[in-house]
């Protein structure tokens, strides 16, 4: 028997038990793969981060739900970058390389007068596809009706890194309604089975963010729903700039808020640009410490 020491951090938030609670293993490059997978089945969050040796990049990051292995995270990224930071193993240095699942991706540390370590990182290059399955069947896997769902706005997968369904929502009260049956994801989710589903609308809560969404798990990462979500706000950044602000030129900053009805409301930056027929998309956040506690291998 072995025990690994895991630290909990809330990304997207300043606050302890807000935003999204993502593991942290410092010492990934003497785990194995299923060791890896165990860990982040016992600690449970919604993904559990190894940062590792790279070759090509400052450091590697690998990353598990507690049912497989991801591509790449946003918020466990973040809490990633915060551990090694605070914890003086990155030094005075504030630019640096990731390598991920999801390709090699830059990453800027900036403090801000108050001490607040703000952490950037760029997010993959954004694909869309469409979704050709059932909207009502869509609308009743969360708990609504499809005339809840937006009428003038297309429902795409969508990644910057992790494809996930994209749903535009007419109004704000219908998220308190939402109640997931994950199980019945993958049968309506024809085209990708394994996606997540992210419902979202332009109607805020906070007057100083741009969309608001929620995140429900595919069923096969062993979670239900993400509290705050890197890549899928970084993707609707894209979205945002494709199809609501369409033939944007130059740049936008936006703000999404996730995790209110949920108690863990958190706020994630979005930084999307043009580049040629595509966009530069970036998102920002920072995390904070919360504990942390030794898992039991037996692997």
């Amino acid at each position: 028997m072995k025990s690994v020491k895991v630290y909990h951090y809330d990304a997207f938030s300043k606050e302890p038990d807000k935003g999204n609670p993502a593991g942290v293993v410092l010492n990934g490059d003497e785990l194995t793969d299923n060791q890896m997978q165990e860990i982040a089945f016992k600690v449970g969050f919604n993904e559990t981060a190894f940062p590792v040796k790279s070759e090509e990049a400052d450091l590697g990051i690998r990353f598990f739900t507690p049912g497989h292995e991801m591509n790449l995270c946003g918020h466990a990224t973040m809490a990633t970058v915060y551990a090694l930071k605070t914890k003086g193993l990155l030094g005075e240095k504030t630019d640096l390389t990731i390598e991920t699942r999801a390709g090699i991706l830059p990453v800027r540390l900036d403090s801000t007068a108050g001490k607040d370590i703000m952490i950037t990182m760029n997010q993959a290059a954004p694909q869309f596809e469409a979704f050709h399955g059932s909207k009502k069947d869509l609308a009743y896997s969360i708990g609504l009706e499809e005339a809840d769902l937006h009428d003038k706005l297309p429902i795409l997968y969508g990644s910057t890194g992790t494809w996930t369904l994209l749903i535009p929502i007419k109004k704000l009260e219908a998220f308190n309604r939402m109640k997931a049956s994950n199980e019945d994801f993958p049968s309506i989710l024809k085209e990708m089975p394994k996606s997540s589903v992210h419902p979202f609308c332009l109607e805020t809560y906070d007057a100083n963010a741009d969309m608001h969404a929620r995140h429900f798990s595919s069923p096969y990462s062993g979670t239900v729903e993400d509290a705050v979500t890197g890549t899928a706000s970084g993707v609707m950044g894209a979205y945002y700039a494709e199809y609501i602000k369409k033939g944007m030129e130059g740049s936008l900053q936006l703000v999404v808020e996730q995790g209110n009805e949920i108690g863990k409301d958190g706020r994630v930056g979005v930084q999307v640009s043009k580049n040629g027929k595509s966009y530069d998309v970036q998102i920002t956040g920072s995390a904070v410490f919360v504990k942390d506690f030794d898992v039991v291998m037996e692997s």
